[in-house]
């Protein structure tokens, strides 16, 4: 059975990566755990998977296109699938209890701050980095990739997020001979392997909720494909901008309602203490 209010959220959302490449987890997991009270762990188990099959169709598209950079996606990989399982190894262990809940929304906080950043500053911060390292651009990048992959495992096997906006960033510093097409192609690519990594480890761990992402998938098709044809005919800096300000937003709100569950917890335990 589809849930029409998940469907209907995963369209909003498909909606929105449509028409900006950007967004899905970012918005998607702090949705599932701020409106639906989705337990923050299951949150991002479920939207990994729900984003390995969407990045795949993707991958798809870019393959056939032959705008994908294979020799990049490889060394993200490198980084990512290692980092992935040690982040799996830590939530395992953690399981679903208030020490993985606080893990998972500091993270989650950091991840959306840093793609708001990314999506408002993108062009300031690689002119950035290439004034101050001339040299950066010209050098083997290999390891810088490998090691960007690892910071990107982390981020995305306990937040969802980062594989977008910042996978992005980070490409256009280290390759910048590279056309935009062939770096987004590979970073959604490189997506691929490392949210379904990431989801399956999520499953086999527990935090998977299969009609949750059945019903987000049915409605955001749709979306994508309705954001992708009004792509064109909204203005993109003014989206993203938009886009950045509500992921900063979701950011405090979540922060705020960590606070207030964490002060509430110190009362509990104070109240209950002998004296």
């Amino acid at each position: 059975m589809i849930d029409p209010l998940y469907a209907m959220s995963g369209f909003a959302v498909g909606v929105l990566v449509g028409m900006t490449g950007v967004g899905g987890g970012s918005l998607m997991t702090p949705l599932l755990i701020l409106a639906f009270g989705v337990h923050p762990a299951t949150a991002v188990g479920t939207d990994l998977l729900y984003a390995a099959a969407t990045k795949t169709v993707g991958s798809m598209v870019h393959g056939f296109a032959h705008s994908i950079e294979w020799r990049v996606v490889r060394r993200l990989a490198t980084g990512s699938l290692p980092a992935t399982a040690a982040t799996l190894v830590v939530l395992s262990y953690l399981n679903q209890s208030e020490a993985a809940r606080s893990l998972i929304t500091v993270v989650l906080c950091v991840a959306l701050l840093l793609t708001a950043g990314a999506l408002t500053f993108r062009n300031a911060i690689v002119e950035t980095f290439r004034s101050r390292f001339p040299a950066f651009a010209s050098r083997d990048t290999a390891i810088d990739t490998v090691i960007v992959g690892a910071i990107l495992g982390v981020l995305v096997t306990a937040s969802s997020i980062g594989a977008g906006a910042l996978g992005v960033v980070a490409l256009v510093i280290l390759y910048p001979q590279l056309p935009m097409a062939r770096i987004v192609g590979s970073d959604i690519a490189h997506a691929v392997p490392l949210t379904l990594a990431a989801g399956a480890g999520h499953w086999i761990i527990g935090t998977v909720d299969w009609h949750i992402m059945g019903s987000l998938l049915a409605g955001s098709v749709p979306g994508i494909v309705l954001g992708s044809y009004a792509a064109i005919r909204v203005p993109e800096r003014a989206l993203r901008l938009v886009l950045a300000a509500t992921l900063i937003l979701v950011a405090g709100k979540l922060a705020s309602d960590h606070i207030a569950v964490g002060s509430q917890l110190i009362t509990a335990f104070t109240h209950r203490a002998p004296n």
